[in-house]
């Protein structure tokens, strides 16, 4: 009767539904392995998941009231002190075919993403030769019974959705040690429970999931400020992309390619989203990259239209670079401004009132941003990113790194550049995250004192940018900062150990590209380990194809949710030209040469266009640099190939006036580095050249090493 009647009352309450493969527990040996985001969950599982599941209790549950509940309808398993009887109780279970239902985490979560877990879940999994079914709660992290921090939004009734996952493999570990077999099933088991967290992702648009976030956060919630000290509320922000939207909308076309040439600041934002909410496409230009970069990026892309700003213009001092862009037409924010009619404000209050309404139906599929790669080593590309690829990989970092409304970005990286972009400006924004965005990531001495005067809790950038941070700050500049994320470009060890021993924080090391949008692999606090980029993200597959030449390693084609549509090429304009590898369709060629340990931490070699051929061997160019920087730590060093009548030869441009081969070969002996990659010519220079994102730019200094 009780359970009759909790079913009734819940059920209407919290609308709850069932989805996915739910047969698939009624067959088989199934063991499901659950999420814990409220005190809620076991009770809900207890009602409605079908085939009258053995629960095991999570300990929270033990003395708690709604955990006499779930005893009264459903039979429950407390897990007992030594283990070795539940253990045993749960493998019969198991092998009988009844569903049971464990939660790996044992507590319920306290940052809104997986926890650590814990490993006997695994044993069962592998004793019992079970088939683990992975359920995915979603609607009661904002109950009030989550464990989440006060700025987290709570609602009363949310919809609750159990989501049934395919069942996974569980693999034992290969013949180890007792200790490291344990870590080896702890480290599958919370991997799969990050692949189902980032597989139970529903399908919507990028703008449906800003509408998502401000409904569930609030409208008058301040989400973001720049550097004008313009505070942005979800309701300013939705405000500003219908009319944006609204206005870009008049003279571009469904499915076009608009180019944005516009700064960190909230307009730019708002245009990101209003392009994108009307079908158009926002097409990321690097104003720092130079006239004829920028030009080759449009004519590829075939962008007839380029929004910009005349005070950002002035400011910047881009008028030679409009002026190099003829072809297009150039249309600026002032200008729109003047543009609103009495019909654009009816229709705006109307798309505030009703945004399902007033928007057409966007595609998950369809494309949202264009953005263009480095240039580093060669011409730059545009990189096609679908609405539901940008998603899937904001999902993928939600799933290994905690944050939420009690953190606040500081992204200084240009939203040209895929982390600024994806990671440092939209991630933020579509998670309830509160954010500041700045418009120069070379202010170095300005960007700390931000930190502090904002209270942020998170700071992006690139090795080089991190590591000037780091020496112009004030020790307490960073007191509230909790996560430093490096990508871009390799993290220096001496850039890591600064961070460490100046604020007593971590430099958490990103992996990616601009066609991974951007993350392939993290080195996160779940699984960290020194001298890599972590774990490749859940969702994403590899394959690592040897070198000839290169023993240690392979070329890395990867595939995933989040990997590019396609790339556009200069030399055929307007054409999207799929991923595709020898490793087969849909494959992306990473061009990094990386190896994967053991227990499936990378580590990145280096470019496969960055070896040298030296005396028959294959020399990784990021070595002859990891030497340089670890005979002199506090200048910048970079390595390029130069052609010899003997053939490849390695050359070093540094900004230390006192460095030297001796230096580097003693260096080298420290590191036991291989002595062929101590470099044949060092060059002495001012300054090394670097692109906007803060990447070494290796084409200008090629060009440098043949003047």
């Amino acid at each position: 009767m009780l359970r009759t009647v909790l079913k009734l009352l819940l059920g209407l309450l919290f609308r709850v539904r069932v989805l996915g493969p739910a047969d698939a527990l009624s067959r088989g040996r199934p063991l499901v392995l659950a999420n814990h985001d409220s005190l809620l969950d076991a009770l809900l599982v207890a009602l409605f998941l079908p085939g009258k599941p053995l629960i095991v209790l999570p300990r929270v549950l033990a003395g708690h009231r709604i955990g006499r509940l779930v005893r009264r309808c459903a039979e429950c398993v407390e897990p007992d002190d030594s283990g070795a009887a539940t253990v045993k109780r749960l493998l019969r279970a198991v092998r009988g075919g009844r569903p049971v239902v464990m939660f790996p985490q044992d507590r319920v979560t306290t940052t809104g993403t997986t926890m650590k877990v814990y490993g006997v879940a695994g044993v069962i999994a592998l004793r019992s030769g079970a088939d683990v079914i992975p359920l995915r709660i979603q609607g009661t992290l904002h109950t009030r019974w989550a464990a989440t921090g006060p700025r987290w939004p709570r609602q009363r009734v949310p919809r609750v959705t159990l989501r049934v996952l395919p069942a996974q493999p569980f693999a034992a570990p290969v013949a180890v040690g007792k200790g490291t077999r344990r870590q080896r099933i702890n480290d599958q088991l919370q991997g799969l429970m990050q692949q189902a967290m980032v597989a139970a992702e529903p399908r919507r648009s990028l703008f449906g999931a800003l509408l998502e976030a401000s409904a569930l956060h609030g409208r008058r919630t301040r989400i973001f400020e720049d550097v004008r000290s313009q505070i942005t509320r979800y309701g300013d922000l939705l405000k500003g992309a219908f009319a944006l939207g609204r206005l870009t909308a008049g003279f571009t076309e469904s499915g076009e390619r608009v180019g944005v040439l516009l700064p960190n600041i909230g307009a730019t934002v708002c245009l990101v989203f209003g392009l994108v909410s009307r079908g158009r496409v926002a097409a990321m230009l690097n104003y720092s990259s130079g006239a004829e970069s920028v030009r080759g990026a449009c004519a590829a892309a075939t962008i007839r239209t380029v929004i910009t700003s005349r005070s950002f213009v002035e400011v910047a001092r881009l008028q030679p670079l409009l002026e190099a862009l003829s072809s297009c037409r150039i249309v600026y924010l002032e200008d729109l401004r003047g543009n609103m009619r009495l019909a654009d404000k009816l229709w705006i209050l109307r798309a505030l009132l009703h945004p399902a309404s007033a928007l057409p139906e966007t595609d998950p599929a369809a494309t949202a941003v264009v953005l263009f790669t480095s240039g580093s080593e060669a011409r730059p590309k545009g990189v096609a990113l679908s609405q539901e690829g940008m998603l899937a990989s904001m999902a993928q970092l939600r799933a290994v790194i905690d944050f939420g409304p009690d953190d606040k970005y500081l992204n200084a990286l240009p939203m040209y550049h895929i982390f600024g972009l994806v990671v440092g400006t939209l991630m933020p924004l579509l998670t309830g995250t509160r954010l500041f965005l700045y418009t120069n990531p070379l202010h170095y001495k300005v960007i700390p004192e931000y930190a502090y005067t904002r209270d942020c809790t998170y700071v992006f950038g690139t090795s080089t940018f991190l590591g000037n941070y780091a020496r112009q700050a004030h020790p307490y500049d960073f007191y509230r900062m909790r996560f430093v994320i490096s990508g871009g470009e390799k993290l220096h060890p001496e850039v890591a150990q600064l961070w460490f021993s100046k604020f007593g924080l971590r430099v958490h090391e990103g992996y990616g590209a601009t066609e991974c949008g951007p993350a392939m692999a993290f080195n996160a606090p779940l699984g960290y380990r020194a001298g890599t980029v972590g774990r490749f993200l859940p969702g994403i597959e590899y394959r690592v194809v040897p070198v000839p030449g290169i023993e240690q390693g392979g070329v890395v084609h990867v595939r995933g949710p989040n990997l590019m549509q396609g790339y556009f090429f200069h030399d055929r304009p307007g054409v999207l030209e799929p991923p595709r590898s020898e490793v087969g369709e849909g494959w992306y060629n990473t061009g990094d040469v990386v190896s994967v340990d053991a227990d499936g931490f990378v580590t990145v070699l280096g470019r496969v266009k960055r070896f040298a051929k030296i005396a028959g061997e294959m020399v990784s160019l990021e070595r002859v640099e990891t030497i340089a920087y670890h005979a002199s730590p506090a200048f910048k060093h970079a390595a390029v190939v130069e052609m010899t009548r003997s053939g490849e030869s390695t050359v070093l441009l540094t900004t230390d006036p006192e460095l030297d081969r001796i230096a580097l070969h003693h260096a080298a002996r420290e590191i036991n580095a291989q002595e062929l990659a101590v470099a044949r010519r060092v060059v002495k220079v001012d300054n090394l050249p670097l692109l906007g994102s803060g990447k070494i730019d290796y084409v200008t200094l090629k060009e440098m090493v043949v003047l």
